[in-house]
């Protein structure tokens, strides 16, 4: 065999495994098809774009179900957002989320624990388990709120004859009905 022919199958070698590589690597789980094939909230792009991307299309709110996903604002050091699925509640403040590609790059975690940091117990700011520290994250993050598997109601007019339930502030967030529509807080 000559030189030439060794560098050639050298080469060839060298050029399948690249190829296999690439597509392992590039199969690491990140948040958004994580998140979307759990809770079955079907939205796609950026985490940072799915609180926007659910209004109208999803229920929207700032207290936890089981179900429902937490959206993560955009920060300096997590660029894209973050999406996170609840898998339990524990407290009016303390939840756990199963969620991809937080602690370590493409990992999966399951019913890790997160709390409510907010001043207003609106689940604003939240702190998550970070596995490297087997504890909660020495950083708290801004947080859009809890998006709802079930789909939202079609807005319509509104009905003077319709009766009007007003909830429990314990139970669901307060409701606004006027000329506009159903504004959530």
């Amino acid at each position: 065999m000559t030189l030439r022919a060794l560098a050639a199958r050298f080469a060839l070698v060298f050029s399948c495994a690249l190829m296999t590589a690439t597509p392992a690597m590039a199969g690491r789980l990140q948040c958004v098809p994580f998140a979307r094939e759990m809770s079955g909230i079907d939205l796609r792009g950026n985490a940072k774009t799915w609180w926007s991307q659910a209004a109208g299309r999803y229920e929207r709110g700032h207290m936890p179900q089981v179900g429902a996903v937490l959206s993560f604002q955009a920060t300096g050091r997590m660029r894209m957002g973050h999406v996170a699925m609840v898998s339990q509640i524990i407290s009016d403040r303390e939840v756990l989320l199963t969620h991809a590609n937080w602690s370590r790059p493409g990992g999966i975690e399951r019913d890790v624990r997160a709390i409510d940091v907010s001043a207003a117990g609106d689940w604003s700011e939240v702190r998550v388990w970070f596995g490297p520290l087997h504890d909660l994250g020495k950083s708290a993050y801004p947080t859009n709120g809890f998006i709802y598997a079930g789909q939202a109601p079609q807005a319509g007019p509104l009905d003077e004859d319709a009766p009007v339930q007003i909830a429990s502030a314990a139970t669901n967030p307060p409701v606004i009905l006027g000329l506009i529509g159903t504004i959530a807080f």
